[in-house]
């Protein structure tokens, strides 16, 4: 599933294609909102929050959310797609350009004094404008006995942590994804998740360990059964959750974080 840094950028291209044209022509191929027409009205403003996209086009916002699978991509006006038309979800046209979004895992649009029921339960946005680190510290805080990779990956907590940021942050704070956050320097964690973000939010390849060279860009997410880049013992995968819907994949030093 994107990270956050990942939809930023989404939004970002998609600001680019959109933001202060008008829609020529729109087509919502989802049964709930399928005779909805936003033809002649201007997009506003693309905009990331944490994992969802949101899309303010006169009085209503186009909120979707990529899952596993989903993508927005943009083409020329009348250009071939890259995928095939019954993946397509949403297609939203201007002069220049045909926006279309695959296979996404959510997609409504809603009134705009309606955003909130999308995304008001998410926690801070790592990479947002009104980024707020003591909030998510104090929400992080909140649940002392979690263990801390769960607490990140929690998007009510704060928004914009995925699996690869979770493993990350616990091994470069050397901690193991298990350890309660009772136990964990909390706004060190929420300081350098912020940093990772936004160090990456412009990067075309994920990069957590400075290194930007091919395979050496992560410390320990992936590398099961490799040597560790620090003190050279053999990374190690278990699942991570309480409970199946939550359960998660985790990489750790044995050594390294404890």
């Amino acid at each position: 599933m994107p990270e956050g840094d990942t939809v930023y950028q989404v939004a970002k291209r998609l600001r680019a294609a959109l933001a202060g044209r008008t829609l020529t022509a729109t087509d919502f191929r989802v049964p709930a909102y399928a005779t909805v027409d936003l033809s002649g009205r201007r997009v506003e403003e693309v905009l990331s929050r944490g994992k969802h996209l949101l899309m303010r086009v006169g009085d209503v916002t186009i909120h979707s959310h990529l899952k596993m699978e989903g993508s927005w991509e943009v083409y020329p006006r009348g250009g071939r797609w890259r995928h095939p038309g019954h993946q397509a979800r949403a297609v939203l046209k201007t002069e220049d350009n045909d926006v279309v979004g695959f296979l996404l895992g959510v997609l409504e649009v809603l009134p705009r004094d309606r955003e909130q029921e999308a995304v008001g339960h998410l926690g801070p946005d790592l990479l947002g404008p009104d980024w707020d680190a003591a909030e998510a510290v104090a929400r992080l805080s909140a649940h002392p006995e979690a263990p801390v990779a769960v607490a990140l990956l929690d998007q009510r907590n704060l928004a914009g942590v995925g699996n690869v940021f979770a493993n990350e942050i616990c091994f470069v704070r050397g901690m193991l994804p298990t350890r309660p956050v009772g136990e964990a320097d909390v706004p060190a964690t929420v300081d350098l998740a912020h940093r990772m973000l936004v160090a990456n939010r412009d990067r075309t390849v994920r990069v957590t360990t400075g290194d930007t060279r091919r395979g050496r860009n992560t410390w320990v997410y992936g590398r099961e059964g490799q040597p560790c880049r620090r003190c050279g013992t053999l990374i190690q995968r278990s699942s991570l959750g309480r409970t199946e819907l939550e359960e998660r994949v985790s990489y750790f030093c044995p050594v390294c974080q404890s």
